[in-house]
Protein backbone atom coordinates (compact mmCIF):
# COMPACT_ATOMS: atom_id res chain seq x y z
CA UNK A 1 0.00 0.00 0.00
CA UNK A 2 2.58 2.12 0.75
CA UNK A 3 4.94 1.44 -1.93
CA UNK A 4 1.28 2.42 -4.42
CA UNK A 5 1.21 5.58 -2.66
CA UNK A 6 4.38 6.55 -2.78
CA UNK A 7 4.10 5.95 -6.76
CA UNK A 8 0.95 7.81 -7.02
CA UNK A 9 2.89 10.36 -6.02
CA UNK A 10 5.99 10.33 -7.45
CA UNK A 11 3.51 10.28 -10.91
CA UNK A 12 1.00 13.19 -9.90
CA UNK A 13 4.68 15.25 -9.65
CA UNK A 14 6.03 13.52 -12.80
CA UNK A 15 2.80 14.84 -14.52
CA UNK A 16 2.58 18.22 -12.95
CA UNK A 17 6.30 18.64 -13.88
CA UNK A 18 5.51 18.06 -17.50
CA UNK A 19 2.69 20.09 -17.54
CA UNK A 20 4.46 22.77 -16.12
CA UNK A 21 7.02 22.49 -19.23
CA UNK A 22 5.23 24.07 -22.56
CA UNK A 23 6.86 21.87 -25.55
CA UNK A 24 5.10 23.54 -27.74
CA UNK A 25 6.24 26.89 -26.67
CA UNK A 26 9.62 25.84 -26.83
CA UNK A 27 8.77 24.73 -30.64
CA UNK A 28 7.91 27.95 -31.83
CA UNK A 29 11.08 29.40 -30.51
CA UNK A 30 13.24 27.05 -32.35
CA UNK A 31 10.89 27.46 -35.65
CA UNK A 32 11.72 31.47 -34.89
CA UNK A 33 15.34 30.47 -34.72
CA UNK A 34 15.13 28.70 -37.49
CA UNK A 35 13.54 31.42 -39.78
CA UNK A 36 16.07 34.19 -38.74
CA UNK A 37 19.10 31.59 -39.27
CA UNK A 38 17.47 30.77 -42.81
CA UNK A 39 17.30 34.35 -43.75
CA UNK A 40 21.20 34.99 -42.89
CA UNK A 41 21.77 31.66 -44.97
CA UNK A 42 20.13 33.19 -48.06
CA UNK A 43 21.06 32.50 -50.82
CA UNK A 44 21.54 29.22 -50.10
CA UNK A 45 24.68 27.63 -50.86
CA UNK A 46 23.96 23.99 -49.83
CA UNK A 47 26.84 22.52 -50.21
CA UNK A 48 27.84 24.55 -46.59
CA UNK A 49 26.84 22.73 -43.98
CA UNK A 50 25.75 24.87 -40.53
CA UNK A 51 28.47 24.10 -37.85
CA UNK A 52 29.32 26.65 -34.66
CA UNK A 53 28.81 29.84 -33.30
CA UNK A 54 31.70 30.79 -31.22
CA UNK A 55 31.60 33.15 -28.49
CA UNK A 56 33.72 35.56 -30.16
CA UNK A 57 31.72 35.72 -33.55
CA UNK A 58 29.87 39.16 -34.20
CA UNK A 59 27.98 38.19 -36.85
CA UNK A 60 25.79 35.89 -34.77
CA UNK A 61 24.97 33.58 -37.89
CA UNK A 62 26.16 29.80 -38.68
CA UNK A 63 29.86 29.53 -39.47
CA UNK A 64 29.66 26.95 -42.08
CA UNK A 65 31.66 23.83 -43.37
CA UNK A 66 31.75 21.90 -46.68
CA UNK A 67 29.45 19.40 -47.11
CA UNK A 68 32.21 16.69 -47.42
CA UNK A 69 32.84 13.59 -45.86
CA UNK A 70 35.21 14.61 -43.56
CA UNK A 71 32.65 16.71 -42.05
CA UNK A 72 30.67 14.39 -39.67
CA UNK A 73 28.17 17.42 -38.48
CA UNK A 74 27.05 18.03 -41.80
CA UNK A 75 23.98 15.86 -41.55
CA UNK A 76 22.38 18.22 -38.46
CA UNK A 77 21.33 20.89 -40.04
CA UNK A 78 19.48 19.06 -42.61
CA UNK A 79 17.86 17.25 -39.92
CA UNK A 80 16.86 19.73 -37.70
CA UNK A 81 15.34 21.59 -40.69
CA UNK A 82 13.16 18.33 -41.37
CA UNK A 83 12.00 18.29 -37.65
CA UNK A 84 10.99 21.68 -38.34
CA UNK A 85 9.27 20.78 -41.11
CA UNK A 86 7.37 17.94 -39.05
CA UNK A 87 6.65 20.75 -36.40
CA UNK A 88 5.25 23.72 -38.87
CA UNK A 89 3.01 21.46 -41.02
CA UNK A 90 0.86 20.27 -38.28
CA UNK A 91 -0.29 23.64 -37.36
CA UNK A 92 -2.45 24.21 -39.88
CA UNK A 93 -3.22 26.55 -42.77
CA UNK A 94 -1.17 29.83 -41.16
CA UNK A 95 1.50 27.61 -41.23
CA UNK A 96 1.46 26.07 -44.53
CA UNK A 97 3.64 28.43 -46.28
CA UNK A 98 6.61 28.95 -43.91
CA UNK A 99 6.60 24.78 -43.70
CA UNK A 100 6.91 24.81 -48.06
CA UNK A 101 10.25 26.80 -47.24
CA UNK A 102 11.98 25.16 -44.30
CA UNK A 103 11.10 22.15 -46.32
CA UNK A 104 12.90 23.46 -49.77
CA UNK A 105 15.47 24.42 -48.04
CA UNK A 106 15.97 20.58 -46.01
CA UNK A 107 15.68 18.90 -49.36
CA UNK A 108 18.65 21.19 -50.43
CA UNK A 109 20.75 20.73 -47.58
CA UNK A 110 20.04 16.83 -47.89
CA UNK A 111 20.56 16.63 -51.31
CA UNK A 112 23.94 17.86 -51.53
CA UNK A 113 25.01 14.88 -49.34
CA UNK A 114 23.81 12.06 -51.97
CA UNK A 115 27.30 12.02 -53.05
CA UNK A 116 28.36 9.59 -49.57
CA UNK A 117 26.69 6.24 -51.70
CA UNK A 118 28.64 7.21 -54.45
CA UNK A 119 32.57 7.29 -52.43
CA UNK A 120 34.28 4.18 -50.04
CA UNK A 121 33.83 5.11 -46.35
CA UNK A 122 35.79 7.77 -44.80
CA UNK A 123 34.95 6.68 -41.47
CA UNK A 124 32.27 5.36 -38.54
CA UNK A 125 29.76 9.25 -39.25
CA UNK A 126 29.01 8.21 -42.05
CA UNK A 127 26.03 7.44 -40.05
CA UNK A 128 25.71 10.14 -38.16
CA UNK A 129 25.84 12.17 -42.33
CA UNK A 130 22.94 9.80 -43.40
CA UNK A 131 20.52 9.18 -39.99
CA UNK A 132 19.99 12.67 -39.69
CA UNK A 133 19.47 14.33 -43.16
CA UNK A 134 18.19 10.88 -45.34
CA UNK A 135 16.04 9.14 -42.72
CA UNK A 136 14.63 12.00 -41.45
CA UNK A 137 13.69 13.11 -44.53
CA UNK A 138 12.46 9.69 -45.77
CA UNK A 139 10.38 9.77 -42.55
CA UNK A 140 9.12 13.00 -43.64
CA UNK A 141 8.59 12.59 -47.54
CA UNK A 142 8.35 8.45 -48.23
CA UNK A 143 10.97 9.98 -50.69
CA UNK A 144 12.16 6.50 -52.24
CA UNK A 145 15.12 8.38 -53.40
CA UNK A 146 16.43 9.17 -50.09
CA UNK A 147 15.88 5.11 -48.91
CA UNK A 148 17.89 3.93 -51.93
CA UNK A 149 20.69 6.51 -50.87
CA UNK A 150 20.78 5.53 -47.12
CA UNK A 151 20.37 1.47 -47.95
CA UNK A 152 23.60 2.05 -50.19
CA UNK A 153 25.08 3.73 -47.32
CA UNK A 154 24.60 1.44 -44.94
CA UNK A 155 26.24 -1.39 -47.25
CA UNK A 156 29.22 1.36 -47.26
CA UNK A 157 29.40 1.32 -43.45
CA UNK A 158 29.52 -2.07 -43.01
CA UNK A 159 32.73 -2.31 -44.30
CA UNK A 160 34.32 -1.13 -41.36
CA UNK A 161 33.24 -4.31 -39.56
CA UNK A 162 35.94 -6.39 -38.36
CA UNK A 163 35.01 -9.82 -37.76
CA UNK A 164 37.85 -11.05 -35.19
CA UNK A 165 36.98 -7.94 -32.80
CA UNK A 166 33.29 -7.67 -33.39
CA UNK A 167 33.12 -4.46 -34.09
CA UNK A 168 33.12 -1.56 -37.06
CA UNK A 169 36.27 0.67 -36.90
CA UNK A 170 35.86 4.50 -35.73
CA UNK A 171 38.90 6.40 -37.50
CA UNK A 172 41.23 4.50 -40.22
CA UNK A 173 43.39 6.98 -40.11
CA UNK A 174 44.03 6.32 -36.42
CA UNK A 175 44.84 2.74 -36.40
CA UNK A 176 48.67 3.96 -36.22
CA UNK A 177 48.00 6.46 -33.83
CA UNK A 178 46.33 4.78 -31.24
CA UNK A 179 48.10 1.18 -31.99
CA UNK A 180 45.23 -1.31 -32.91
CA UNK A 181 41.70 -0.98 -33.86
CA UNK A 182 40.04 1.88 -32.63
CA UNK A 183 36.11 2.11 -31.37
CA UNK A 184 35.19 5.16 -30.19
CA UNK A 185 31.51 5.35 -27.87
CA UNK A 186 29.95 7.84 -30.72
CA UNK A 187 29.48 4.83 -32.78
CA UNK A 188 26.89 3.60 -31.24
CA UNK A 189 24.75 6.33 -32.66
CA UNK A 190 26.00 4.79 -36.18
CA UNK A 191 24.22 1.72 -35.63
CA UNK A 192 20.84 2.97 -36.39
CA UNK A 193 21.39 2.88 -39.80
CA UNK A 194 22.45 -0.68 -39.85
CA UNK A 195 19.55 -1.72 -37.98
CA UNK A 196 17.19 0.33 -39.98
CA UNK A 197 18.62 -1.10 -43.14
CA UNK A 198 18.39 -4.29 -42.64
CA UNK A 199 14.32 -3.68 -41.25
CA UNK A 200 13.70 -1.67 -44.92
CA UNK A 201 15.08 -3.70 -47.60
CA UNK A 202 18.73 -3.85 -46.75
CA UNK A 203 20.68 -7.50 -45.64
CA UNK A 204 20.13 -9.30 -42.51
CA UNK A 205 23.78 -9.26 -41.76
CA UNK A 206 23.69 -5.82 -41.18
CA UNK A 207 21.74 -6.21 -38.54
CA UNK A 208 23.89 -9.15 -36.79
CA UNK A 209 27.02 -6.22 -37.49
CA UNK A 210 25.21 -3.84 -35.01
CA UNK A 211 24.18 -6.37 -32.32
CA UNK A 212 27.82 -7.80 -32.57
CA UNK A 213 29.13 -4.52 -31.94
CA UNK A 214 26.39 -3.30 -29.10
CA UNK A 215 27.53 -6.48 -27.07
CA UNK A 216 31.48 -6.26 -27.89
CA UNK A 217 31.13 -2.56 -26.47
CA UNK A 218 29.07 -3.84 -23.55
CA UNK A 219 31.91 -5.83 -22.47
CA UNK A 220 35.17 -3.54 -22.80
CA UNK A 221 33.79 0.03 -23.13
CA UNK A 222 32.84 0.36 -19.83
CA UNK A 223 34.11 0.42 -16.46
CA UNK A 224 32.50 -1.98 -13.30
CA UNK A 225 30.84 1.71 -12.16
CA UNK A 226 28.51 1.86 -15.66
CA UNK A 227 30.36 4.18 -17.03
CA UNK A 228 32.91 4.48 -20.48
CA UNK A 229 35.82 5.23 -21.65
CA UNK A 230 35.69 7.30 -25.16
CA UNK A 231 37.90 5.20 -26.85
CA UNK A 232 38.42 1.18 -26.99
CA UNK A 233 41.83 -0.41 -28.35
CA UNK A 234 42.09 -3.66 -30.11
CA UNK A 235 44.25 -6.47 -31.44
CA UNK A 236 43.58 -5.85 -35.01
CA UNK A 237 44.22 -9.50 -35.77
CA UNK A 238 43.16 -10.98 -33.01
CA UNK A 239 40.44 -8.98 -31.76
CA UNK A 240 41.87 -8.71 -28.32
CA UNK A 241 41.04 -6.07 -26.22
CA UNK A 242 43.91 -4.22 -25.12
CA UNK A 243 43.03 -0.69 -22.92
CA UNK A 244 40.70 2.18 -22.87
CA UNK A 245 42.00 5.31 -23.77
CA UNK A 246 40.15 8.72 -24.20
CA UNK A 247 40.56 11.04 -27.16
CA UNK A 248 37.76 14.01 -26.42
CA UNK A 249 37.75 13.91 -22.04
CA UNK A 250 39.92 14.93 -19.55
CA UNK A 251 41.96 11.46 -18.74
CA UNK A 252 41.64 7.93 -19.74
CA UNK A 253 39.76 7.02 -16.09
CA UNK A 254 37.13 10.15 -16.39
CA UNK A 255 33.95 10.37 -17.61
CA UNK A 256 33.60 12.37 -20.52
CA UNK A 257 29.62 13.26 -20.51
CA UNK A 258 29.03 13.51 -24.11
CA UNK A 259 30.86 10.20 -24.25
CA UNK A 260 28.22 8.49 -21.53
CA UNK A 261 25.51 10.44 -23.24
CA UNK A 262 26.24 8.71 -26.75
CA UNK A 263 25.91 5.17 -24.18
CA UNK A 264 22.66 6.46 -22.74
CA UNK A 265 21.28 7.02 -26.72
CA UNK A 266 22.98 4.44 -28.09
CA UNK A 267 21.43 1.26 -26.52
CA UNK A 268 18.04 2.90 -25.97
CA UNK A 269 18.15 2.83 -29.65
CA UNK A 270 19.57 -1.01 -29.83
CA UNK A 271 16.19 -1.78 -27.52
CA UNK A 272 14.45 0.86 -29.40
CA UNK A 273 15.28 -1.54 -32.93
CA UNK A 274 15.92 -5.86 -31.24
CA UNK A 275 13.59 -5.71 -28.37
CA UNK A 276 16.37 -7.47 -26.31
CA UNK A 277 15.92 -7.09 -22.53
CA UNK A 278 19.73 -7.54 -22.54
CA UNK A 279 19.86 -3.74 -24.36
CA UNK A 280 17.12 -2.42 -21.83
CA UNK A 281 19.19 -3.35 -19.11
CA UNK A 282 21.99 -2.41 -20.14
CA UNK A 283 20.58 1.22 -21.33
CA UNK A 284 19.20 1.69 -17.84
CA UNK A 285 22.77 0.76 -16.04
CA UNK A 286 24.34 3.07 -18.40
CA UNK A 287 21.85 5.74 -17.69
CA UNK A 288 21.89 4.86 -14.09
CA UNK A 289 25.70 5.78 -14.03
CA UNK A 290 25.08 8.74 -15.86
CA UNK A 291 22.61 10.29 -13.33
CA UNK A 292 24.13 9.51 -10.37
CA UNK A 293 27.45 11.36 -11.63
CA UNK A 294 25.81 14.36 -12.49
CA UNK A 295 23.74 15.05 -9.58
CA UNK A 296 27.17 14.46 -7.84
CA UNK A 297 29.29 17.17 -10.02
CA UNK A 298 26.20 19.63 -11.58
CA UNK A 299 24.39 22.27 -9.94
CA UNK A 300 22.22 22.07 -12.32
CA UNK A 301 20.90 19.15 -15.02
CA UNK A 302 23.07 20.46 -17.65
CA UNK A 303 26.91 18.53 -16.90
CA UNK A 304 30.49 19.44 -17.03
CA UNK A 305 31.74 18.89 -20.47
CA UNK A 306 33.60 16.36 -18.23
CA UNK A 307 32.35 14.96 -14.91
CA UNK A 308 35.97 14.62 -13.58
CA UNK A 309 36.85 17.93 -14.43
CA UNK A 310 36.32 19.71 -10.60
CA UNK A 311 37.40 23.58 -11.97
CA UNK A 312 35.35 26.03 -10.85
CA UNK A 313 34.75 27.71 -14.39
CA UNK A 314 34.78 24.11 -16.41
CA UNK A 315 32.36 24.40 -18.84
CA UNK A 316 29.21 23.04 -19.47
CA UNK A 317 27.99 20.73 -22.25
CA UNK A 318 24.27 21.32 -22.94
CA UNK A 319 24.85 19.13 -26.07
CA UNK A 320 25.23 16.75 -23.42
CA UNK A 321 22.03 17.30 -21.57
CA UNK A 322 19.66 17.42 -25.11
CA UNK A 323 21.11 14.06 -25.98
CA UNK A 324 20.69 12.27 -23.45
CA UNK A 325 17.24 13.91 -22.89
CA UNK A 326 15.88 12.77 -25.89
CA UNK A 327 17.10 9.18 -24.73
CA UNK A 328 15.36 9.11 -21.75
CA UNK A 329 12.03 10.34 -23.09
CA UNK A 330 12.58 6.51 -24.98
CA UNK A 331 13.67 4.78 -22.60
CA UNK A 332 11.13 6.11 -20.11
CA UNK A 333 8.01 4.74 -22.12
CA UNK A 334 10.18 1.15 -22.41
CA UNK A 335 11.12 0.39 -18.92
CA UNK A 336 7.60 2.25 -17.46
CA UNK A 337 6.52 2.04 -14.10
CA UNK A 338 7.93 4.50 -11.18
CA UNK A 339 11.21 4.27 -12.75
CA UNK A 340 9.90 5.14 -16.00
CA UNK A 341 8.72 8.09 -14.33
CA UNK A 342 11.71 9.01 -13.08
CA UNK A 343 13.77 8.83 -15.96
CA UNK A 344 10.49 11.24 -18.14
CA UNK A 345 10.91 13.67 -14.92
CA UNK A 346 15.01 13.66 -15.73
CA UNK A 347 14.23 14.63 -19.14
CA UNK A 348 11.55 17.29 -18.65
CA UNK A 349 14.26 18.60 -15.91
CA UNK A 350 16.91 18.76 -18.67
CA UNK A 351 14.72 20.52 -21.27
CA UNK A 352 13.76 23.34 -18.33
CA UNK A 353 17.19 24.00 -17.70
CA UNK A 354 17.84 24.15 -21.66
CA UNK A 355 15.30 26.17 -22.01
CA UNK A 356 16.29 28.88 -19.62
CA UNK A 357 18.02 32.03 -20.10
CA UNK A 358 21.06 30.75 -18.84
CA UNK A 359 21.36 28.32 -21.94
CA UNK A 360 19.31 29.19 -24.76
CA UNK A 361 20.85 31.59 -27.71
CA UNK A 362 17.69 33.93 -28.08
CA UNK A 363 18.43 37.17 -29.75
CA UNK A 364 22.09 36.61 -28.92
CA UNK A 365 22.47 34.33 -32.02
CA UNK A 366 20.42 32.02 -34.22
CA UNK A 367 20.96 28.69 -33.05
CA UNK A 368 18.81 27.36 -30.06
CA UNK A 369 21.42 27.01 -27.30
CA UNK A 370 24.40 28.46 -26.11
CA UNK A 371 27.20 26.55 -23.28
CA UNK A 372 28.21 23.41 -25.70
CA UNK A 373 31.85 21.52 -25.93
CA UNK A 374 33.16 20.51 -28.92
CA UNK A 375 36.93 19.12 -28.25
CA UNK A 376 38.04 20.41 -25.37
CA UNK A 377 41.40 19.16 -25.22
CA UNK A 378 41.84 20.91 -28.57
CA UNK A 379 40.51 24.15 -27.47
CA UNK A 380 37.86 23.54 -30.17
CA UNK A 381 34.49 25.02 -29.98
CA UNK A 382 35.04 25.31 -26.52
CA UNK A 383 31.41 27.19 -24.80
CA UNK A 384 30.07 27.48 -28.15
CA UNK A 385 26.41 26.98 -30.20
CA UNK A 386 27.14 23.50 -32.10
CA UNK A 387 24.90 22.11 -34.38
CA UNK A 388 24.52 18.54 -32.87
CA UNK A 389 23.22 20.49 -29.48
CA UNK A 390 20.24 22.14 -31.56
CA UNK A 391 19.80 19.19 -33.13
CA UNK A 392 19.30 16.64 -30.49
CA UNK A 393 16.72 19.66 -28.09
CA UNK A 394 14.36 19.99 -30.92
CA UNK A 395 14.58 15.96 -31.70
CA UNK A 396 13.65 15.85 -27.69
CA UNK A 397 10.78 18.73 -27.54
CA UNK A 398 9.00 16.99 -30.46
CA UNK A 399 9.28 13.54 -28.24
CA UNK A 400 7.80 15.44 -25.65
CA UNK A 401 5.38 17.03 -27.45
CA UNK A 402 4.05 13.60 -28.68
Amino acid sequence: MKRTVLSLLCLTISLLSVQAFDADRQLQYCAEQTQRALALLRPYQFNQEPRNILTTDTGKGWNCRPAVAEEWCSGFWPGILWMDYAYLKQGGSGKKAEAARVREAAEGYTDVLGFLAERPVFDHDLGFLVINSFLKGYEQTGDERYKRIALACADTLANLYNPKVGTLLSWPRHVTDFGGHNTIMDNMINLELLLWASENGGSRLLRDIAINHAVTTMRHHFRPDGTCYHVAIYDTLTGEFLRGKTHQGLADYSTWSRGQSWAVYGYTMMYRYTRDPLFLAFAQRVTDAYLKRLHETSDDWVPRWDMDDMRAQAPKDASTAAIVASALLDLSGFVGGFKGDYYRDAAVQMLTDLSSECYQSRERNVAFLMHSVGNHPAGSEVDASIIYADYYYIEALLKLKR
